[in-house]
């Protein structure tokens, strides 16, 4: 029976893992921008009671929200309120806003939340009770539910997606679907009783667990040498509750599960609505972008790059300005979320931002600064650049009630409009206007991918308290400087090196990689065996996917790649490395003495015998501590310490020099130049997108003052180009000396310039 048990559970875990296929029916065409509005003035994810009035109230906000420009309302249905008896369904506030919305000519994106569960979840399913390492049970205030790894819990929550979905598709209204607010295991509970909590370890989640871990090791056998255990049977095989001195290796599957786990719980909910809606569009968004995101989260983390595979677009959460004035969100954070997100997607072609703060932040007494239109106007346009193609603000009304009470509204909470709401409305009304530009174009390809790994998180197992940030700022420290460059660029993931797929790029790099994985290292080497441009950071591959430290460092073979190994490493605050002053293309404009700035580690190299070596940089003890090397026909960069984590959030003028030289040694090709590139504060941001006929190219002045930006854009042969202001719809036409088109453009501060480009007939 056991056997049986585990082989359904099995089944389960395999068929879930995969991406989802779009249907061949559902329907892109149409970018939604909206704002939350769900009938009355009651707060997400709680629904208004209806009354003799409500028709009317509702009308006239809906009327209102037509009025200022918004095409779609964003609305939502809770489990709780929807089905108060198990198999009775009340949609009445669905189905009158339906109608509303067909009415007023709107249409209806609507959210589902199960995280608050009806009464007779708790009554009917008490062993799917969410449960702490500690052995504590969550007995739910409505919210956080129940474990749905247990098959019975799952399948009264999905068969709630499937009933929506039949009501809301028959709706002309309707456009689609957002499965999942912000996904974790448990949501919406402050368990402040449970010291750090770890979830999920319920019969559910466990028996999932060992199942996971079969398919992965094949026998108990394998496991045992894993995990250095001696179990007999898969009963005895349990996720880990505190750390040892041993092996960790049952830490790295536990949180690895967690994460292919969510990927899961995402494509069932996927293939629910696809039973009642075999078309639609099918979204979801994360709680901000999983790059700065641990796996150490004990309500469980995501990776967006796993979450987008099962749905046709994955969105995120942006509250720049949150609930505290020192907490608001620094440009470099505004720019890698969206850039994160859309790369996350970028096998889809396009995401959502899935909330967008519409008022200041409350939670309890703590209060944001207030937000402004130009702040949503910056935000929005930040998002679009980056091929979002879908914005829905958040939210219409002020939060009615709880902890957030009084915050987070676009108009005030007796009803009166706002000037951010007008221009709100009027941003709407411009994208609306365009609808089929945007969604049409895409982002300019990058040739330049920064390879976020999550597993490097792990190295040290439960143990690890230190440098949490370790891994998000050294790759933000590479990204800021592109950035403020307007360089294009991706983020990458582990699995696009292990795959092979890296055929669009030149230049990949590896920021504090010290775990990888084997498949990963063979990737790399064929990537640069082919000619392709590689840069890794100190202790590259240090650990491996089973947290077994590496022979020879680089580890995994991959010191044949860079030919070099570890000499000796030391722990210090601050590392300083000085160049040689060599003729070599990453050293334009550097002279000898001149120094670059690391971070936690320096480590001294010794070149390999027979390999083709140049030492750029010195450690203060005289050793070599960036070492280029070739290989097959590419390069190899190493890097004895933490460049890119040194270089965030303060800018370093001399890595940042170092980074953009990077594109002279890779032969980066780079589609537009800009007076104001390299930037470190006033930055004017530019990004390009392309389609089938025409250009777009998004110029964002996040200046406090009036700038002038003259824009250097490469097009395909000389001639005449027509140029329409995207926002006023006003045209003008510029000639290009050779393949350059000199565009000049006046910005106030925080102004947006949105133009499309294409030739002159």
């Amino acid at each position: 029976m056991l056997k049986q048990v585990l082989l359904i559970l099995l089944m389960t875990v395999t068929l879930g893992s995969g991406a989802q296929e779009k249907s061949t029916g559902t329907k892109f065409d149409f970018f939604p921008f909206s704002v939350w509005y769900s009938g009355g003035k009651a707060r997400a994810p709680m629904l208004s009671t209806i009354t003799p009035q409500s028709e009317q109230e509702w009308r006239r906000d809906l009327q209102q929200i037509k009025a200022l420009g918004f095409n779609t309302v964003r609305t939502w249905v809770e489990w709780a309120a929807c089905e108060p008896e198990r198999g009775k369904y009340n949609f009445m506030n669905l189905k009158l806003l339906l109608r509303l919305a067909e009415e007023t000519g709107l249409r209806v994106f609507i959210q589902i939340y199960v995280d608050s569960a009806p009464d007779w979840v708790t009554r009917d399913f008490p062993h799917a009770l969410f449960e702490a390492h500690s052995g504590d049970k969550v007995h739910p205030q409505a919210a956080p539910g129940v474990c749905t790894d247990n098959h019975d819990a799952e399948e009264a929550v999905l068969g709630f997606y499937t009933a929506t979905a039949r009501v809301a598709s028959a709706s002309p209204a309707f456009f689609g679907w957002d499965l999942w607010s912000e996904p974790h295991i448990i949501n919406w509970a402050s368990l402040d009783f449970i010291t750090n909590a770890q979830f999920c370890f319920c019969p559910g989640t466990r028996a999932k667990f060992r199942a996971w871990l079969e398919n992965k090791y094949g026998s108990l056998a394998g496991l045992n040498k894993a995990w250095y255990r001696n179990f007999t049977g898969w009963n005895q095989v349990d996720p880990p509750r505190f750390s040892t001195i041993l092996s960790y290796t049952d830490f790295i599957d536990w949180k690895s599960f967690i994460y292919e786990k969510l990927m899961d719980d995402m494509a069932a909910r996927y293939q629910a609505i696809r039973k009642g809606d075999p078309s639609h569009l099918i979204t979801a968004h994360a709680v901000g972008a999983s790059l700065f995101q641990s796996p150490h989260v004990g309500a469980g983390a995501t990776d967006d790059f796993l979450m987008a595979r099962p749905l046709d677009y994955y969105g995120v959460s942006m509250y720049p300005k949150h609930n505290q004035p020192d907490r608001a969100w620094s440009l470099t954070t505004l720019r890698a979320t969206t850039d994160f997100t859309r790369s996350a997607n970028r096998e889809k072609g396009g995401w959502f931002v899935g909330e967008l703060q519409a008022g200041l932040g409350t939670v309890s007494l703590l209060v944001s600064d207030p937000v402004t239109a130009d702040d949503h106007r910056i935000w929005a346009w930040s998002a679009i650049s980056k091929g979002a193609k879908g914005v829905n603000i958040y939210a219409y009304y002020p939060m009615s009630t709880g902890y957030e009470a009084g915050g987070y509204g676009l108009i005030n909470l007796d009803g009166t409009l706002t000037d951010r709401a007008k221009k709100a409305g009027e941003m709407a009304a411009v994208v609306n206007r365009n609808q089929e530009l945007f969604l049409k174009s895409r982002p300019v390809k990058a040739e330049i991918g920064i390879v976020y790994n999550p597993m490097t998180q792990m190295v040290g197992g439960m143990q690890r308290r230190d440098y949490p940030g370790a891994l998000s700022n050294s790759l933000l420290g590479y990204y800021q400087s592109f950035a403020n460059h307007n360089v294009p660029v991706d983020f990458i993931h582990r699995e696009h090196i292990e795959k092979g797929e890296l055929s669009q790029y030149k230049l990949i790099i590896l920021p504090f990689q010290v775990m990888f994985t084997a498949k990963a290292a063979e990737g790399l080497r064929e990537f640069v065996r082919n000619g392709g441009c590689v840069l890794a950071e100190a202790r590259m591959a240090w650990n491996d996917e089973y947290g077994h430290a590496s022979g020879i460092i680089p580890g995994l073979g991959l010191h044949e790649l860079f030919g070099v190994r570890e000499n000796e490493v030391r722990m210090r605050d601050k590392v300083s490395l000085t160049l040689t002053g060599s003729n070599h293309p990453l050293l334009q404009g550097f002279k000898t003495g001149d120094q670059l700035k690391g971070s936690l580690y320096s480590q001294s190299l010794n070149s390999l015998d027979d390999h083709d070596t140049q030492v750029l940089a010195l450690t203060e003890q005289g050793d070599p501590a960036i070492v280029c090397a070739s290989y097959g026909k590419g390069k190899a960069l190493t890097a004895g310490t933490y460049l890119g984590m040194a270089n965030f959030p303060e800018v370093d003028p001399a890595n940042d020099a170092f980074f953009l030289n990077l594109l002279h040694w890779a032969a980066i090709n780079r589609p537009f130049t800009t007076s104001h590139d390299g930037r470190t504060s006033n930055q004017v941001e530019v990004r390009l997108q392309e389609n089938p006929g025409t250009s777009v190219l998004f110029v964002l002045n996040h200046s406090e003052k009036h700038e002038e930006v003259t824009i250097d854009l490469n097009v395909r042969k000389e001639g005449w180009y027509k140029v329409r202001d995207v926002i006023t719809n006003s045209e003008s036409r510029i000639q290009s000396s050779g393949n350059i088109l000199k565009i000049s453009t006046p910005l106030d501060r925080k102004q947006v310039a949105v133009l499309e480009i294409g030739q002159a007939s």
